[in-house]
């Protein structure tokens, strides 16, 4: 068994507001959660509206899969935000 985890950081200036944020956080989760079948959530920076962290796990039986998926997953990301990545973090355990 094979687990992939992930945290990406995103930079999003025109926020100005926690309200907006969250909107834009549940939205983007939402469709991760229900195209790709991974756990996704906010893991950081919950009250800084400028700043959405996001990580995302998912297990599977290989090495090459999993890293499959998190590239997936990772491009599906930053087609769908409008927001700067600033930092990906993975890790394979």
């Amino acid at each position: 068994m094979v687990v992939g985890i992930v945290k990406i950081k995103i930079y999003v200036p025109w926020v100005h507001s926690l309200k907006e944020k969250r909107m834009i956080v549940k939205s983007l989760c939402s469709k991760v959660r229900n195209k790709f079948n991974v756990s996704i959530s906010e893991v950081e920076n919950q009250d800084i509206h400028q700043s959405i962290v996001l990580g995302f796990a998912c297990v599977t039986t290989s090495n090459a899969h999993a890293d499959k998926i998190i590239d997936t997953v990772i491009g599906f990301v930053e087609g769908n935000t409008e927001g700067e990545i600033v930092g990906i973090e993975r890790e394979l355990y």
